[in-house]
């Protein structure tokens, strides 16, 4: 129905009728003429949306990602690896490549479970910010509040060493790691032990890598909650967030059906080799998990301490973990972050720029295994990449590939660049050992019948290491995971050749060097990567 107007038309003249017609007539023929144009520009502009929209499509960030993962996997010898990228809190890509284990047809996917090792440290830090939140304890309170019998060598460092100097790496302690990966002692002893380690510089001064001090730091969480470090991350963070599939040790591993196994190279081979029981360390790296699982750790960080609608974590926590806490110079980090100008450790995570950009990352190598995991907070973007392979540089050329991807930057091969790399480091250890042989005195042998070689050797970190006699040649044992035989090289020095597989990729083969005392006795064994450790009559002397 036709609305009415407040007032009638006005009436019209004959002529100007006539003109009105006229006028019609030509208005009709300007329509048409606009309405067929009007039609053909919106057909080209609907033709160009198109274009555009396809264009766009092509121009995807994960465009080519698998068959680059695959190139890469293939030319880095890794037997399988497993890929997840979140964006803006969706999973945009889990995917598994290559196999569990090699010579064995199943493969992996984005539910095979890896051991993400040092990966473990951001979920220590996390508990740890928790208590924080909470009001529990304070990042600056002394470690001896919460660890009433832990010392460390210096007496001034015992007192000053605060909960934030055992996440952040300034202890002055270089690794100690022997004392766990023997694998003979428990947590609480090898703390215990941690006080005969002599510092490497002074306390605070520099970066300085440290597995024992994160292991402290969960010793602390168990402390403050009443619970042991492995039930506080599975019912505070695995619980909630829904990783399921996740765990602290390796006897959850035990009957799971898919479950990657770790590798190594021995003699320019890939071969198989046992997982590694690290849960005397576990705070320190310990957790297995798949990528499925992972990004919803990566959700939870990215979300600023929420999953789903809960608050696990303030965000100011987690700003204060992710600030820098420990600057780190020199060394190879500037190589695997080749455009960054600053780097540093914040608590639980390795901090530096990239292009205008901030990255949060921890990597994790445990034997046979190795994890990255990596945000880009201002872009909303995170990572979990988990390999089956030790100590390879894939998973962050796998990173840098799609950081740049949703950059915009112009693609680089990464895996190019990293393999370049790693034929650099190869071709210096080549000439390393060339040097080696070249420095053998030859014509020399023992000072002593190789019997008195034997005998318990002991040093007050690390224990006992037992040389015995068997057909005629020496052999070492230490701990369940070092048995080396030795072979004469010149003097009083032997090299050992390790009969684990583990133990020859995790230490290749290095050198035992006896001296002897003014009776002409082996007084003292100097196992190269080691320590040193004095014969056991003499071992009051070594204690400090």
């Amino acid at each position: 129905m036709r609305r009415a107007t407040s007032s009638e038309p006005a009436p019209v003249s004959a002529s100007a009728c006539v003109a009105e017609t006229r006028e019609r007539g030509r208005s009709r023929f300007r329509s048409r003429f606009r309405s067929a144009g009007t039609h053909a520009l919106t057909t080209s502009v609907l033709a160009l949306a198109i274009l555009a929209s396809a264009a766009s499509a092509q121009k995807s960030p994960l465009d080519g990602l698998d068959a680059y993962i695959e190139q890469a996997r293939v030319a880095w010898d890794v037997p399988g690896v497993a890929v997840a990228v979140v964006k803006d809190d969706s999973v945009v890509f889990a995917k598994g490549f290559g196999v569990r284990e090699v010579g064995k047809p199943d493969r992996v996917d984005e539910n095979t479970l890896f051991a993400i090792g040092s990966s473990s440290k951001a979920f220590t830090a996390a508990a740890v910010g928790m208590l924080v939140a909470e009001g529990k304890l304070a990042w600056d309170d002394p470690a001896t509040k919460y660890l009433p019998g832990f010392a460390l060598y210096d007496p001034y460092v015992s007192r000053e060493l605060t909960v934030r100097d055992l996440l952040t790496h300034r202890s002055g302690l270089a690794r100690g790691d022997l004392l766990w990966i023997s694998g003979l002692f428990d947590r609480d002893e090898i703390l215990r032990r941690a006080r005969y380690l002599e510092p490497s510089w002074s306390f605070r001064s520099q970066f300085g890598y440290q597995n024992i001090m994160y292991l402290a730091a969960g010793q602390v969480v168990a402390h403050v909650s009443g619970a042991s470090w492995d039930d506080v991350i599975a019912r505070r963070i695995f619980q909630p967030l829904g990783m399921t599939s996740s765990s602290t040790s390796i006897k959850a591993l035990e009957g799971r059906p898919n479950v990657a196994t770790p590798h190594g190279e021995d003699g320019g081979k890939t071969i198989t080799l046992p997982y590694r029981d690290v849960d005397c360390i576990g705070p320190a790296g310990s957790i297995n998990s798949n990528v499925v699982d992972m990004a919803k750790w990566i959700r939870f960080q990215l979300g600023e301490g929420s999953f789903a609608g809960r608050r696990l974590l303030q965000p100011a926590t987690l700003e204060e973990m992710w600030s820098p806490q420990t600057i780190i110079a020199g060394g190879g980090f500037q190589r695997t972050s080749p455009d960054a100008h600053f780097i540093a450790y914040g608590m639980g995570w390795f901090l530096h720029d990239y292009h205008g950009v901030k990255l949060v990352e921890h990597g994790g190598n445990v034997d046979g295994m190795t994890a990255l995991v990596a945000l880009v907070p201002e872009k909303k973007l995170g990572m979990v990449i988990l390999t089956n392979l030790d100590h390879t540089t894939l998973p962050t050329a796998i990173f840098y590939r799609v950081v740049d991807a949703y950059l915009g930057r112009p693609p680089r091969d990464w895996s190019r660049y990293f393999l370049d790399l790693r034929t650099e480091g190869e071709k210096a250890a080549a000439q390393r050992e060339q040097k080696q042989l070249a420095a053998r005195v030859a014509g020399t042998k023992p000072s002593r019948p190789i019997e008195a070689y034997a005998g318990t050797y002991t040093q007050p970190a690390y224990g006992d290491v037992r040389v015995d006699v068997e057909d005629g040649k020496l052999v070492l044992r230490y701990g369940p995971s070092f048995t080396g035989d030795l072979e004469h090289w010149h003097y009083n020095t032997f090299r050992v050749t390790w009969r684990q597989p583990g133990a020859r990729v995790l230490v290749g083969r290095t050198f035992a060097t006896f001296a002897l005392d003014a009776t002409g006795t082996p007084a003292t064994l100097d196992l190269q990567g080691f320590a040193t450790f004095a014969r056991a009559a003499d071992a009051a002397k070594a204690a400090p």
